[in-house]
Protein backbone atom coordinates (compact mmCIF):
# COMPACT_ATOMS: atom_id res chain seq x y z
CA UNK A 1 0.00 0.00 0.00
CA UNK A 2 1.79 3.43 -0.93
CA UNK A 3 2.12 6.07 1.78
CA UNK A 4 1.23 8.95 -0.47
CA UNK A 5 -1.91 10.33 -1.82
CA UNK A 6 -4.03 9.85 -4.80
CA UNK A 7 -1.89 11.93 -7.40
CA UNK A 8 -3.77 14.59 -10.12
CA UNK A 9 -2.12 13.50 -13.34
CA UNK A 10 -3.42 15.47 -16.47
CA UNK A 11 -2.33 14.04 -19.86
CA UNK A 12 -2.49 15.92 -22.87
CA UNK A 13 -3.88 14.15 -26.16
CA UNK A 14 -4.39 15.08 -29.77
CA UNK A 15 -5.55 12.67 -32.43
CA UNK A 16 -3.77 9.15 -31.03
CA UNK A 17 -6.44 8.07 -28.86
CA UNK A 18 -5.01 4.22 -28.66
CA UNK A 19 -1.84 5.49 -27.26
CA UNK A 20 -3.47 8.10 -25.02
CA UNK A 21 -5.38 5.06 -23.38
CA UNK A 22 -2.65 3.02 -23.22
CA UNK A 23 -0.66 5.63 -21.00
CA UNK A 24 -3.63 6.23 -18.69
CA UNK A 25 -3.68 2.46 -18.05
CA UNK A 26 0.43 2.90 -17.38
CA UNK A 27 -0.12 5.60 -14.82
CA UNK A 28 -3.04 3.39 -13.14
CA UNK A 29 -0.94 0.34 -12.78
CA UNK A 30 2.08 2.07 -10.54
CA UNK A 31 2.90 2.43 -7.15
CA UNK A 32 0.53 5.50 -6.32
CA UNK A 33 -3.18 5.90 -6.57
CA UNK A 34 -3.75 8.31 -9.13
CA UNK A 35 -6.88 10.40 -10.74
CA UNK A 36 -6.31 10.86 -14.38
CA UNK A 37 -7.75 13.84 -16.30
CA UNK A 38 -7.33 13.63 -19.80
CA UNK A 39 -7.58 17.04 -21.92
CA UNK A 40 -8.19 16.43 -25.46
CA UNK A 41 -7.00 19.24 -27.85
CA UNK A 42 -9.37 19.16 -30.23
CA UNK A 43 -9.06 15.61 -31.78
CA UNK A 44 -10.43 14.79 -35.51
CA UNK A 45 -14.04 13.08 -34.76
CA UNK A 46 -12.98 9.34 -35.38
CA UNK A 47 -9.92 9.93 -32.90
CA UNK A 48 -12.11 11.61 -30.23
CA UNK A 49 -14.74 8.82 -30.55
CA UNK A 50 -12.20 6.37 -29.85
CA UNK A 51 -10.66 7.99 -26.93
CA UNK A 52 -14.28 8.19 -25.11
CA UNK A 53 -14.71 4.57 -26.06
CA UNK A 54 -11.66 3.37 -24.58
CA UNK A 55 -11.47 5.65 -21.34
CA UNK A 56 -14.94 4.36 -20.55
CA UNK A 57 -13.71 1.16 -19.66
CA UNK A 58 -12.30 3.11 -16.47
CA UNK A 59 -14.14 3.95 -13.43
CA UNK A 60 -15.57 6.72 -13.87
CA UNK A 61 -14.82 8.40 -10.90
CA UNK A 62 -10.84 8.14 -11.71
CA UNK A 63 -10.92 8.85 -15.37
CA UNK A 64 -12.45 12.22 -16.40
CA UNK A 65 -12.63 13.68 -20.04
CA UNK A 66 -12.24 17.48 -20.61
CA UNK A 67 -13.04 18.33 -24.20
CA UNK A 68 -11.15 21.50 -24.88
CA UNK A 69 -12.91 21.64 -28.70
CA UNK A 70 -9.55 22.97 -30.73
CA UNK A 71 -6.11 21.74 -30.91
CA UNK A 72 -5.10 25.19 -28.64
CA UNK A 73 -1.68 23.66 -27.98
CA UNK A 74 0.26 21.79 -25.61
CA UNK A 75 0.85 24.75 -22.66
CA UNK A 76 -3.01 26.07 -23.02
CA UNK A 77 -4.41 22.04 -22.98
CA UNK A 78 -2.14 21.56 -19.55
CA UNK A 79 -3.72 24.37 -18.44
CA UNK A 80 -7.33 23.36 -18.76
CA UNK A 81 -6.34 20.29 -16.67
CA UNK A 82 -4.00 22.56 -14.57
CA UNK A 83 -6.98 24.68 -13.48
CA UNK A 84 -9.67 21.77 -12.62
CA UNK A 85 -6.20 20.77 -10.23
CA UNK A 86 -6.32 24.07 -8.67
CA UNK A 87 -10.17 24.16 -8.39
CA UNK A 88 -9.93 20.52 -6.37
CA UNK A 89 -8.14 20.90 -2.88
CA UNK A 90 -8.85 17.12 -2.46
CA UNK A 91 -6.31 16.28 -5.09
CA UNK A 92 -3.35 17.52 -2.88
CA UNK A 93 0.31 19.56 -3.34
CA UNK A 94 1.27 18.02 -6.64
CA UNK A 95 -0.04 17.30 -9.58
CA UNK A 96 1.81 15.20 -12.84
CA UNK A 97 1.72 16.42 -16.74
CA UNK A 98 2.48 14.45 -19.22
CA UNK A 99 1.80 14.08 -23.26
CA UNK A 100 0.16 11.08 -24.20
CA UNK A 101 2.46 8.52 -24.86
CA UNK A 102 4.73 8.47 -22.14
CA UNK A 103 5.53 5.49 -19.86
CA UNK A 104 6.63 5.90 -16.26
CA UNK A 105 8.14 3.48 -15.45
CA UNK A 106 7.57 1.37 -11.54
CA UNK A 107 9.08 3.44 -8.69
CA UNK A 108 9.36 6.56 -10.54
CA UNK A 109 6.55 8.82 -9.02
CA UNK A 110 7.34 7.37 -5.84
CA UNK A 111 10.45 8.33 -6.12
CA UNK A 112 9.86 11.55 -7.62
CA UNK A 113 7.12 12.83 -4.48
CA UNK A 114 10.23 11.55 -1.80
CA UNK A 115 12.96 13.86 -3.38
CA UNK A 116 10.25 16.89 -3.10
CA UNK A 117 9.57 15.83 0.48
CA UNK A 118 12.78 16.79 1.57
CA UNK A 119 13.01 20.18 -0.55
CA UNK A 120 10.53 22.36 0.86
CA UNK A 121 10.76 25.01 -1.58
CA UNK A 122 10.68 22.34 -4.86
CA UNK A 123 8.13 23.89 -6.70
CA UNK A 124 8.97 22.19 -10.45
CA UNK A 125 10.65 19.24 -11.54
CA UNK A 126 10.61 16.40 -14.04
CA UNK A 127 11.53 12.74 -14.20
CA UNK A 128 14.44 11.14 -15.74
CA UNK A 129 14.75 10.51 -19.46
CA UNK A 130 17.72 8.16 -18.97
CA UNK A 131 20.17 10.57 -21.11
CA UNK A 132 22.39 11.48 -18.86
CA UNK A 133 21.95 15.41 -19.62
CA UNK A 134 20.80 18.45 -17.93
CA UNK A 135 18.25 21.10 -18.82
CA UNK A 136 19.93 24.44 -18.83
CA UNK A 137 18.69 27.85 -19.47
CA UNK A 138 21.14 30.17 -21.95
CA UNK A 139 20.88 33.60 -22.05
CA UNK A 140 21.19 33.73 -26.23
CA UNK A 141 19.74 30.27 -26.87
CA UNK A 142 16.96 30.02 -24.50
CA UNK A 143 16.50 26.46 -23.04
CA UNK A 144 18.73 23.26 -24.13
CA UNK A 145 20.13 20.07 -22.50
CA UNK A 146 24.21 19.81 -21.98
CA UNK A 147 25.60 17.02 -20.48
CA UNK A 148 25.91 16.29 -17.06
CA UNK A 149 29.10 17.41 -14.85
CA UNK A 150 28.73 14.14 -12.58
CA UNK A 151 27.90 10.65 -14.20
CA UNK A 152 24.30 9.81 -13.20
CA UNK A 153 25.48 6.50 -12.21
CA UNK A 154 28.42 7.96 -9.49
CA UNK A 155 25.89 9.37 -6.63
CA UNK A 156 23.24 6.92 -5.06
CA UNK A 157 19.86 7.20 -6.79
CA UNK A 158 17.22 8.14 -6.90
CA UNK A 159 18.40 11.83 -6.11
CA UNK A 160 17.09 15.40 -6.22
CA UNK A 161 19.18 17.60 -8.78
CA UNK A 162 18.64 21.35 -9.45
CA UNK A 163 18.13 22.45 -12.57
CA UNK A 164 17.06 25.60 -15.10
CA UNK A 165 13.46 23.95 -16.23
CA UNK A 166 11.45 20.40 -15.79
CA UNK A 167 11.37 18.80 -19.41
CA UNK A 168 8.06 18.26 -20.44
CA UNK A 169 7.97 14.16 -20.65
CA UNK A 170 6.65 14.26 -17.03
CA UNK A 171 6.80 17.29 -14.88
CA UNK A 172 5.16 17.68 -11.38
CA UNK A 173 3.81 21.16 -10.23
CA UNK A 174 3.45 22.09 -7.02
CA UNK A 175 -0.33 23.76 -6.48
CA UNK A 176 1.29 26.11 -3.79
CA UNK A 177 3.70 27.51 -6.66
CA UNK A 178 1.10 27.59 -9.92
CA UNK A 179 -1.08 29.58 -7.39
CA UNK A 180 1.70 32.19 -6.71
CA UNK A 181 3.26 32.23 -9.98
CA UNK A 182 0.40 30.98 -12.75
CA UNK A 183 0.32 28.35 -15.16
CA UNK A 184 1.61 28.14 -18.46
CA UNK A 185 2.14 31.13 -20.64
CA UNK A 186 -0.26 30.81 -23.75
CA UNK A 187 1.71 32.28 -26.05
CA UNK A 188 4.27 29.60 -26.55
CA UNK A 189 1.35 27.15 -28.07
CA UNK A 190 4.03 24.24 -27.85
CA UNK A 191 7.74 24.21 -27.12
CA UNK A 192 9.31 26.67 -24.33
CA UNK A 193 6.52 26.97 -22.28
CA UNK A 194 8.36 25.00 -19.36
CA UNK A 195 11.01 26.71 -19.62
CA UNK A 196 9.07 30.52 -19.04
CA UNK A 197 7.32 28.40 -16.55
CA UNK A 198 10.83 28.27 -14.68
CA UNK A 199 12.32 31.26 -15.12
CA UNK A 200 8.81 32.18 -13.48
CA UNK A 201 9.21 30.20 -10.55
CA UNK A 202 12.81 30.48 -9.44
CA UNK A 203 12.19 34.32 -9.23
CA UNK A 204 9.76 33.96 -6.68
CA UNK A 205 12.21 31.57 -4.42
CA UNK A 206 10.80 27.99 -5.63
CA UNK A 207 13.76 25.09 -6.61
CA UNK A 208 13.10 23.35 -10.08
CA UNK A 209 15.18 19.66 -10.62
CA UNK A 210 15.47 16.38 -11.98
CA UNK A 211 14.80 13.60 -10.08
CA UNK A 212 18.27 11.42 -11.27
CA UNK A 213 16.64 8.02 -11.39
CA UNK A 214 12.85 8.22 -11.50
CA UNK A 215 12.90 6.71 -14.76
CA UNK A 216 10.50 7.56 -17.61
CA UNK A 217 10.36 6.70 -20.90
CA UNK A 218 8.67 8.63 -23.65
CA UNK A 219 7.23 6.12 -26.24
CA UNK A 220 6.34 8.39 -29.49
CA UNK A 221 5.26 11.91 -30.23
CA UNK A 222 4.94 12.33 -33.78
CA UNK A 223 5.13 16.03 -35.71
CA UNK A 224 5.64 17.27 -38.47
CA UNK A 225 9.57 18.76 -38.97
CA UNK A 226 8.06 22.23 -40.35
CA UNK A 227 6.00 23.07 -37.46
CA UNK A 228 8.76 21.92 -34.58
CA UNK A 229 11.28 24.10 -36.23
CA UNK A 230 8.81 26.77 -36.82
CA UNK A 231 7.69 26.99 -33.06
CA UNK A 232 11.59 26.15 -32.10
CA UNK A 233 12.82 28.87 -33.87
CA UNK A 234 10.09 31.54 -32.58
CA UNK A 235 9.72 30.80 -29.25
CA UNK A 236 13.31 30.42 -28.54
CA UNK A 237 12.91 34.02 -29.19
CA UNK A 238 10.22 34.66 -27.36
CA UNK A 239 11.83 33.06 -24.31
CA UNK A 240 15.54 34.91 -24.76
CA UNK A 241 13.48 38.34 -25.49
CA UNK A 242 11.31 38.16 -22.34
CA UNK A 243 14.60 36.76 -19.98
CA UNK A 244 17.66 38.42 -21.05
CA UNK A 245 16.11 41.44 -23.41
CA UNK A 246 16.01 42.34 -27.45
CA UNK A 247 19.70 42.75 -27.83
CA UNK A 248 19.98 39.15 -26.81
CA UNK A 249 17.04 38.15 -28.91
CA UNK A 250 18.53 40.20 -31.98
CA UNK A 251 21.76 37.77 -31.64
CA UNK A 252 19.81 34.78 -31.78
CA UNK A 253 17.76 35.79 -34.97
CA UNK A 254 21.04 36.46 -36.45
CA UNK A 255 22.41 33.41 -35.38
CA UNK A 256 19.59 31.21 -36.64
CA UNK A 257 19.75 33.01 -40.79
CA UNK A 258 23.55 32.26 -40.25
CA UNK A 259 23.02 28.73 -39.62
CA UNK A 260 19.73 28.50 -41.95
CA UNK A 261 21.91 29.83 -44.96
CA UNK A 262 24.58 27.24 -44.48
CA UNK A 263 22.62 24.13 -44.06
CA UNK A 264 21.22 25.47 -47.08
CA UNK A 265 24.55 25.21 -48.91
CA UNK A 266 25.81 22.93 -47.15
CA UNK A 267 23.37 19.38 -46.36
CA UNK A 268 26.03 17.93 -44.02
CA UNK A 269 25.58 21.05 -40.87
CA UNK A 270 22.10 20.47 -40.77
CA UNK A 271 20.22 19.77 -37.26
CA UNK A 272 18.11 16.37 -36.99
CA UNK A 273 15.36 19.71 -37.50
CA UNK A 274 15.93 21.64 -40.32
CA UNK A 275 12.97 23.35 -42.24
CA UNK A 276 14.36 26.37 -43.77
CA UNK A 277 11.18 28.57 -44.33
CA UNK A 278 9.51 27.33 -41.49
CA UNK A 279 12.58 29.10 -39.58
CA UNK A 280 12.42 32.26 -41.58
CA UNK A 281 8.62 31.97 -40.82
CA UNK A 282 9.08 31.69 -37.59
CA UNK A 283 11.49 34.86 -36.94
CA UNK A 284 9.09 37.01 -39.23
CA UNK A 285 6.39 35.86 -36.54
CA UNK A 286 8.05 36.69 -33.61
CA UNK A 287 8.76 39.96 -35.40
CA UNK A 288 5.49 40.61 -35.95
CA UNK A 289 4.12 39.39 -32.41
CA UNK A 290 2.00 37.09 -33.84
CA UNK A 291 2.01 34.23 -31.37
CA UNK A 292 -0.05 31.20 -30.08
CA UNK A 293 -1.01 28.78 -32.44
CA UNK A 294 1.15 28.49 -35.80
CA UNK A 295 0.15 29.19 -39.22
CA UNK A 296 -3.27 26.51 -40.57
CA UNK A 297 -0.89 25.64 -43.74
CA UNK A 298 1.72 24.08 -40.93
CA UNK A 299 -1.09 22.22 -38.94
CA UNK A 300 -1.42 18.47 -39.36
CA UNK A 301 -2.48 15.39 -37.30
CA UNK A 302 0.57 13.55 -35.87
CA UNK A 303 1.56 10.71 -37.59
CA UNK A 304 0.58 7.29 -36.62
CA UNK A 305 3.58 5.13 -34.42
CA UNK A 306 6.22 3.95 -36.51
CA UNK A 307 5.64 6.60 -39.25
CA UNK A 308 7.86 9.13 -40.32
CA UNK A 309 8.21 11.94 -37.65
CA UNK A 310 10.20 13.56 -35.31
CA UNK A 311 9.92 12.64 -31.75
CA UNK A 312 9.32 15.72 -29.46
CA UNK A 313 8.41 14.91 -25.97
CA UNK A 314 6.06 17.80 -24.53
CA UNK A 315 4.12 18.83 -27.49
Amino acid sequence: MSAHPPLRVVIVHWNQPDSCVDTVGRFRDRELPVRVTVVDNGSEPDALGELRAGLGRFPGDEVELVEVGRNAGFGPGANAGLQRFLEQPDDGDWVALAPHDVDPWPGCLAAMLDAAAVEPMAGLMCADVGDGMVPVIDPYFGGMAVEAPVSPTALPLPRWENVDYPHGTLMLLRRACLAEIGMFDERYFSYCEEADLALRARRNGWRVGLVRGARVQNLHIGSGMAIVDYLQTRNTLLLVQEMSGWYHAFIRAWFTIVQTVRGVWRPGTRALIFHPRARLAGIRDFALRRFGPPPASMMRPPTRPGADAISTPGS
